[in-house]
């Protein structure tokens, strides 16, 4: 088992969460401390469901998870967008992080069940 700091979703889901601190104080007051904070507690929970999955044995139920969390952060940041809260380019490179971790977390899930 590799540690859960070495895996690369995990390095993908960090940079993303420093990313959405950054981009969350940018935001309006009213959206900072609802949707920022909304985004910022998705991506917490998904480092932390991939760190379980990581350390568990049964690892679908984490994955599982981490995969609702990051559906949840692309919808959220799609909403920060659209209420121009977060700039057309920085929109783009965080849906690139999020297809990412996405596509990680999908192949780890059918390499997990064989």
């Amino acid at each position: 088992m590799a540690l859960y700091e070495n895996l690369p979703v995990y390095k993908v889901a960090y940079d993303l969460l420093v990313q959405t601190y950054r981009l969350c104080m940018n935001m309006e007051r009213s959206y900072r401390f609802t949707l920022g904070e909304r985004i910022q507690n998705e991506m917490t929970e998904l480092l932390l469901h991939i760190y379980r999955a990581n350390s568990n044995r049964d690892k679908k139920a984490y994955l599982q998870s981490a995969k609702e969390n990051i559906t949840v952060v692309r919808l959220l940041f799609r909403v920060a967008h659209d209420s121009d809260q977060v700039h057309l380019k920085h929109f783009i490179v965080v849906n690139e992080h999020i297809e990412s971790i996405s596509k990680q977390l999908t192949a780890w899930e059918k390499s997990s069940v064989a």
